[in-house]
Order: C-alpha cells, then sequence, then structure tokens
C-alpha cells in the first residue's frame, strides 16, 4: 500500500494533534464545569446541563471520532502501523475503550440530564436519577480525562519501544 508523502504526514500530525486537543479540552472542560458550578434554579440547571452536552457533541464526540481517523490512517498509511510498538497497541486499547465507555456510559448520563433538567427544572435539583449522572460525570469524566493525558504521555515518551541493536 502507498504510503503517505512527508508533507502529507506533516499534516496528519497536525490534525491528529488538533483533533485530539479538542478531545482533552473538552473533557476538562466538561469537568471543570461539572465540579466547579451551582446551579440554583432549574433553568440554570438545565443551562448547565446543555452546555455540558454542547461540550460533549462538539469537543469531545468530534475530537474523539476525528483523533480515531486520523490515527487509523496514520496505522495505514505511514510506517507506524497497528501492531508495530507495543506503545501503540496500547494507545489502541485506551482510545477504542475510552470510546466506547463514553459513548455507552457518558454520553447517556450527558443526554438524560438535559431531558430531565429540560422536564422537572427545580425538582432535578432533587431527582435521584439526575444526581446519580451528575456523580457519574464527575467520577468517570475525570477518570476519562486522565487517561487521555496518560495517553499524551505515552504517545510523547513511546515507552516499551523496540531498543535498536
Amino acid at each position: 500500500m502507498k504510503k503517505l508523502s512527508p508533507q502529507g504526514v506533516k499534516i496528519l500530525k497536525m490534525c491528529h494533534i488538533l483533533l485530539a486537543f479538542c478531545w482533552i479540552v473538552g473533557g476538562l472542560t466538561l469537568c471543570l464545569l461539572v465540579f466547579t458550578t451551582y446551579p440554583e434554579s432549574g433553568d440554570e440547571l438545565y443551562m448547565r446541563s446543555r452546555i455540558l452536552q454542547i461540550v460533549d457533541d462538539y469537543f469531545i464526540i468530534c475530537g474523539a471520532i476525528g483523533a480515531f481517523i486520523t490515527g487509523l490512517i496514520y496505522s495505514i498509511w505511514t510506517n507506524w502501523g497497528f501492531f508495530k510498538h507495543p506503545w501503540i497497541i496500547v494507545k489502541w486499547i485506551m482510545t477504542i475503550l475510552q470510546i466506547l465507555f463514553g459513548t455507552f456510559v457518558l454520553g447517556p448520563c450527558v443526554n438524560n440530564n438535559v431531558l430531565i433538567a429540560d422536564q422537572l427544572r427545580d425538582a432535578a435539583l432533587t431527582d435521584p436519577v439526575f444526581l446519580e449522572n451528575i456523580r457519574m460525570t464527575q467520577i468517570w469524566g475525570s477518570i476519562q480525562t486522565a487517561l487521555l493525558l496518560i495517553i499524551i504521555i505515552i504517545s510523547v515518551q513511546k515507552p516499551w519501544k523496540k531498543k535498536k541493536k
């Protein structure tokens, strides 16, 4: 299979870094908002929930999908491959697991809270499902964001790299 030109690899790298940055900044923003804002009314609660959803939809999801796709392109059309180095395998496993967990666990928490806050307004402040979704977002959103930062460390440090003879 034909490989990307050196200029193509540079452009791909820029896109990959930008998209990974969007994913990480989205995660950090979500954590910051969910830990530091304290809505006092149903309207404020709805707006915070909606803002969290927007951050998730436009930064986290777009960044994650984009980083995944550019990672695929890296693996297919450059010399990095999928299994050439153990650190690449670890990055793939972490990325795929995080995307699946975000899609099937955290995303529904964020999206359901928008609906609950919209329907219940002030009553959402004491709704057990709403509060559990916030708790899940705080705990697992923080873990997800920390794991993204670990992926950056792995990308830069390239541990477990094969030594040249």
